[in-house]
């Protein structure tokens, strides 16, 4: 048995307005766009990729799972991220080498150090 990783699924007040916001601050590309479901991905031959489906109901607590990104310049890429419209949350992580951002919608996200090489 094989499986292959096609996308991560992410409930949404509004798929098309997160959806968006996600493909700008990733750089990726929209392949597939309706009223319930946005999808977007690196390339549009390149998995996986984020799906954003319509769910009317508030997200509630903390995210049971999140992203993690690796970039070259923490400070530069979290400000990058700030100025596009994401927010700092506190979700008890403390004093660490990462920062704990939120889009749109209040899902954490974080944004880690340089690896070192």
């Amino acid at each position: 048995m094989t499986l292959e990783w096609e996308q991560v699924v992410v409930h949404s007040t509004d798929p098309t307005a997160l959806g968006q916001w996600w493909a700008t601050a990733l750089g990726w590309v929209v392949v597939h766009s309706s009223e319930d479901e946005f999808e977007i991905r690196p390339a549009p031959d390149r998995l996986p990729g984020l799906e954003f489906v319509r769910l009317d109901e508030a997200k509630k607590g903390k995210s049971r799972l999140h992203l993690d990104f690796r970039p070259d310049d923490q400070d530069a890429e979290v400000a990058r991220l700030l100025a596009h419209g994401a927010q700092r949350v506190d979700i008890g992580q403390g004093d660490q080498p990462w920062v704990v951002l939120a889009d749109l919608e209040g899902n954490e996200f974080c944004v880690l150090a340089r690896r070192r090489r």
